[in-house]
């Protein structure tokens, strides 16, 4: 009995310990909450911030150019063989002056002279087996044109990732709206199946009455069973249709399939018709204007740089050594160590290179102008976007309102119909005509509203407003 006991405690400690796990793993967003997680879990968005700490790095390395750079260096040699060097014989020639002079003669009896080869050269060997050197260099960049225009692009540059981070944010942002609201009006057409299947079981069971009182045909029974099982198959096909688009969210926002999504946010007629009159917009308000500007204003960098690659450069220097010769090692005993030290100055003119940096100018020049050139497209695109967005959320909203006034007479000519049906003033037909009128209102009606939101989402998103 004890042993049974501890182990239905332990079963009842599993269950409790995975209840709470699942609970741990439950996430119910707004959207904008959605958009929150996204921008910290999606791989585009921590690439796209990974792309700025990338470029601080490439600034760090453009300023390290402008600082003192200082080398240290230790180093030891072993001769096996000391290196040997010819050197013209010197002595020679001072001994045959002498003789010539004192008129000293061969053993043939003839006076000596200067041999008509010549005197060859010595070989001689210069240093010792060991040799020990130890010192630092130091060089300051003066001035180079290149250098300084890359100190002052810096901030440009981290710009510029910081904006393309952002435009990648933004095109996940309206993705995650158009599949979040897709889900909301999911859902609520989900309601109407509900209501459309509570009415058709109401039906089932009324003509299942008038059946068993002899006053309906089994044909009409079967006919409303048809129906009933269509709508809860359209139903189900809706059910798997919001779980496909479920985990295709989770996946946008970079959450596991296994932690469970809760969407909290409603949609009501008043959220698709607020600031739709608001016409007003800037072209510096899109991420992408943004963009462009950044890069009107490396380009122009560029240029610069190229143009004071053609001017000279100088740069300081300086170095300082020690150096010692040893017949064996033993430096750290008695014996000198050499200085040498200098300082210098060196300016580097360039005086030709082929016309490689006029081309390079040249070259920045077109790139410079393509991107003014996508600039005043832009401005163009802009124009066009708001616009049809704008024409296309308007026409959304009043066929919303129109198929929301569908909707409620098509309920009403169904209510009627049914009265009517009761009363024996009415058919069957009757009453699947006007259901089947209800159930296309009903299509249209969330048809409509999933395309008000697109459009309301893509007039933000072309106005800079989103």
């Amino acid at each position: 009995m004890k042993k049974l006991w501890l182990t239905n405690t332990a079963i009842v400690s599993l269950v409790l310990l995975s209840a709470t796990s699942f609970a741990q793993q439950k996430n119910e967003f707004s959207v904008k909450q959605a958009v929150d997680y996204a921008m910290k879990n999606t791989v585009q968005v921590k690439n796209a911030l990974l792309d700025v700490k990338i470029q601080e790095q490439v600034n760090r390395q453009v300023t390290a150019a402008a600082f003192p750079q200082v080398t240290g260096s230790i180093s030891t040699t072993h001769y096996f063989n000391i290196p040997v060097t010819s050197l013209p014989d010197f002595i020679s020639p001072a001994t045959y002056q002498v003789l010539v002079d004192q008129g000293v003669k061969n053993g043939a009896g003839q006076p000596i002279t200067f041999p008509s080869a010549g005197f060859g050269v010595i070989p001689a060997q210069f240093g010792t087996p060991w040799t020990a050197s130890g010192g630092v260099d130091v060089s300051q960049l003066l001035f180079d044109g290149q250098v300084f225009v890359g100190l002052q692009a810096r901030s440009a540059l981290i710009n510029f990732y910081n904006k393309t981070a952002e435009v990648t944010a933004e095109q996940i942002k309206v993705n995650i709206y158009k599949i979040y609201y897709q889900l909301v009006v999911g859902k609520k057409q989900i309601g109407s199946y509900d209501a459309n299947i509570t009415r058709y079981e109401k039906l089932l069971h009324d003509e299942a009455e008038i059946y068993k009182n002899g006053f309906a045909e089994k044909l009409d029974l079967d006919k409303v069973s048809v129906q009933l099982n269509n709508l809860k198959t359209e139903k189900l096909k809706a059910e798997n249709s919001i779980a496909v688009g479920n985990a295709g969210l989770k996946f946008l926002l970079g959450m596991p399939q296994k932690e469970e999504l809760v969407l909290s946010d409603t949609l009501s007629d008043e959220d698709l018709k607020a600031n739709i009159l608001d016409s007003s917009y800037d072209y510096k308000d899109r991420k992408e204007f943004q963009l462009l500007t950044i890069s009107e204003k490396l380009g122009q960098y560029n240029i610069r740089r190229y143009q004071l690659s053609k001017i000279p450069t100088l740069a300081a220097f300086g170095s300082y050594s020690k150096n010692a010769q040893r017949n064996s090692f033993d430096f750290f005993g008695k014996g000198d160590w050499f200085s040498t030290s200098l300082v210098g100055l060196k300016i580097s003119v360039p005086i030709f290179d082929g016309n490689k940096k006029n081309a390079l100018i040249q070259q920045s020049r077109y790139e410079l102008q393509k991107t003014r050139n996508n600039i005043e497209q832009l401005k163009l695109n802009i124009d066009s976007d708001v616009e049809q967005a704008r024409l296309k959320m308007t026409t959304a909203i009043i066929t919303v309102d129109n198929q929301k006034q569908n909707i409620s007479l098509a309920e009403k000519v169904y209510n009627t119909t049914k009265l009517k049906f009761e009363q024996g003033l009415g058919s069957n037909q009757e009453i699947y005509n006007a259901q089947a009128d209800l159930q296309v209102a009903q299509t249209n009606y969330y048809s409509s509203l999933y395309d008000a939101i697109n459009a309301k989402i893509d007039w933000l998103k072309a106005a800079g407003k989103l």
